[in-house]
């Protein structure tokens, strides 16, 4: 049986990185906020990043990013 942690898909965001632009393989709670607005006018690309863009931006918006570091911090990915 695999057991998961029940809050895999939030620490799954925390350690989430950008996969284009600028800002490629920078944590997504790294990239400045204006970046995620632009993106929040123009269209967040379609797929898990988007949807995990989108997510990052709510918490932005909502002065919650730094929870996102704090979760890196905790639970570590295993190499």
């Amino acid at each position: 049986m695999n057991k998961q942690h029940p809050h895999q898909e939030l620490i799954e965001l925390a350690h989430a990185k950008m996969h284009f632009g600028k800002f490629k393989g920078k944590y997504l709670s790294d990239i400045p906020e204006p970046y995620f607005v632009w993106f929040r006018q123009k269209g967040f690309p379609p797929g898990k990043t988007g949807r995990q863009m989108e997510q990052v931006w709510e918490l932005k918006v909502n002065g919650a990013e730094e929870i996102l570091r704090r979760i890196r911090k905790e639970y570590p990915l295993k190499s």
